[in-house]
């Protein structure tokens, strides 16, 4: 599989692309898209907990987008930070930040305005106050260095135009021995060696 869009491809076009599905999908998750969304996609299909999804803002769930749970492949831990490349309304962002705890941090970047709204919305309704949420993209992540405990991404690598870039982002803020939980159709192997060897790798 390839870790790059082909040379001829307008990759600025595509980008403006998923940017406008992905604002209908905040503005309007009901609406015909051609993938699964909301709570009860990802509490039937994906294993999330019911009890859990239904503590959060009905505003953050419905637009929910994600392929898999990856809250599933692996700990967080109470106290870590936390960012969630991608982050969309932040279904998964609150989860997050509800496992890390005040003592934690939880970080959304997404480079749709309208699902970062959304996701920072959704965390003043919940009363959580360790969630920030930044606009940003996955192959230039407004963090620093070694900033972060654990990077959850679900269902986004697959849409940037250079994965291998990606993942380098991810390793740049990741503190050493970081883990990274992500689920998306691209595998494992598209990883670099370094990459591998330096984080805990959970993907689904």
């Amino acid at each position: 599989m390839a870790t790059a869009c082909p040379i001829d491809l307008d990759t600025q076009k595509l980008r403006e692309e998923i940017r406008s599905i992905y604002a209908r999908v905040a503005a309007d998750p009901s609406s015909d898209f051609h993938f699964h969304r909301g709570p009860e996609y990802a509490a039937e299909f994906l294993g999330y907990d019911r009890a859990a999804l239904a503590e959060l803002p009905s505003e953050s769930t419905a637009s929910f987008a994600g392929i898999a749970n990856p809250h599933r492949m692996g700990p967080i831990g109470e106290g870590k930070v936390v960012a969630d490349v991608g982050c969309g309304a932040g279904m998964d962002l609150l989860l997050a930040a509800k496992s890390t705890g005040p003592p934690g941090r939880a970080i959304g970047v997404d480079m749709t305005s309208a699902m970062a709204e959304r996701a920072m919305t959704s965390a003043r309704a919940a009363g959580l106050q360790n969630v920030e949420v930044r606009l940003g993209d996955a192959m230039s992540l407004p963090l620093d260095d070694a900033s972060v405990d654990v990077v959850i991404s679900n269902g986004v690598l697959n849409l940037v135009p250079d994965k291998s870039v990606a993942y380098g982002e991810v390793l740049r803020v990741l503190k050493p021995g970081g883990s990274f939980l992500y689920a998306d159709i691209v595998v494992a192997s598209e990883l670099s060696e370094s990459i591998r060897r330096n984080v805990d790798l959970w993907t689904g």
